[in-house]
């Protein structure tokens, strides 16, 4: 299966990297308008690189004949403009998050995408870490009863450096909400199975980049937030973000209370902790385990083996033999609950989606 890439920067290589150990994938085309990520490409690929084509843009690229896929990992800002000419020419898309920096956008997108005819795919990769597949997966059997309330915390590192330094800017990334949490408001309906009807956040730029200046702009991303989104089917949710807590021995940690118990799962720790209901004052029940990550799933990138095992379903419905489990409509939704979330936290207001059209 021929693979081309558009956008061959830091997720861009990541790409790269769990391409060469998917059976079966060879990258046949990269494009890339920043000969220095180009470069970066180049070094990824190594030996494969000798009989890759390079182009200068997706249109070039689409139009080549050489690829059966592609995958675009270009700034969020140009995702649209970067489909365009990919949509008609019998191509399998997978498209990095977010799908898109507006809700307009988006929409277009999934109006193209449904009439393209091929599958597409809108890159979630935080559904694929293993422990926290296994914990959805634990969810939707029932093992905490009937689920109520959720909660996600990721506490990490600040935003990196990027070409451009284009992720210092909402108008580039839609936002941090948007940008960065639209990987949590996706676990948030995969695991809830419902939509969200309003959503409230409280958050701000209070630590990072404040002493940062790019051509007399200063940037003006979230670092830090609660936000708290109340779903269709009454589960309620809530999700802990700041960007200045990198000493965290978890990054991510994700808490399921349902009717009859609570479960954890502490990433990159790896471990489940299932907490059944007891009674008052009776002893606990506690069960933890440690779900294993294959070591050259890990190693091939930085969001725990996630991408590696994506691109093993994204091949497999390319080549029929699965379904697109991250459609673009997904994408939809979790750019319209970060958007909804940046304007509450702007407004200092609650949001309801009916506001956004849904």
């Amino acid at each position: 299966m021929r693979y081309g890439l558009v956008g061959t920067g830091m997720m861009g290589v990541e790409h790269l990297n769990n391409l060469a150990v998917t059976p079966g994938a060879v990258v046949t085309a990269i494009a890339d308008p920043v000969e220095t990520s180009l470069g970066w490409a180049k070094n990824a690929l190594g030996p494969r690189g000798d009989g890759v084509t390079q182009f200068a843009d997706s249109a070039a690229l689409a139009k080549s004949g050489l690829v059966d896929a592609v995958i675009v990992a270009s700034p969020n800002y140009t995702h649209r403009d970067v489909l365009t000419p990919l949509f008609g020419e019998g191509l399998a898309i997978l498209c990095e998050k977010p799908l898109a920096t507006t809700i307009p956008d988006a929409r277009w997108i999934v109006e193209q995408a449904e009439k393209n005819g091929q599958p597409f795919w809108t890159a979630m990769e935080y559904r694929y870490m293993p422990p926290a597949a296994e914990f959805i997966a634990e969810i939707h059997g029932g093992k905490v009863g009937r689920l109520q309330m959720l909660s996600i915390r990721e506490h990490r590192f600040p935003f990196l450096p990027k070409v451009g330094d284009w992720n210092r800017f909402s108008t580039n990334t839609g936002g941090t909400m948007v940008e960065k949490c639209c990987h949590f408001f996706d676990l948030m309906r995969l695991i809830v199975r419902s939509e969200a009807v309003r959503v409230y956040c409280s958050g701000a730029m209070d630590v990072n980049h404040v002493d940062e200046a790019y051509d007399g702009r200063t940037p003006d991303i979230i670092d830090n937030s609660y936000t708290t989104v109340d779903f269709a089917n009454g589960v309620r949710a809530m999700l802990d973000l700041s960007m200045f807590a990198d000493g965290a021995e978890n990054q991510e940690e994700i808490t399921a209370v349902g009717s009859d118990a609570r479960l954890d799962v502490l990433i990159p720790e790896g471990a489940i902790v299932h907490s059944p209901r007891v009674g008052f004052r009776q002893p606990k029940r506690v069960d933890r385990r440690v779900v294993e990550v294959d070591a050259t799933a890990l190693h091939a990138g930085s969001h725990h083996g996630s991408t590696f095992y994506e691109h093993q379903r994204f091949n497999a419905a390319v080549r029929g033999e699965g379904s697109v489990e991250v459609t673009a409509r997904d994408g939809l939704m979790a750019v319209a609950i970060g958007t909804a979330a940046e304007i509450s936290a702007r407004e200092k207001r609650v949001v309801e989606m009916s506001e956004l059209g849904f």
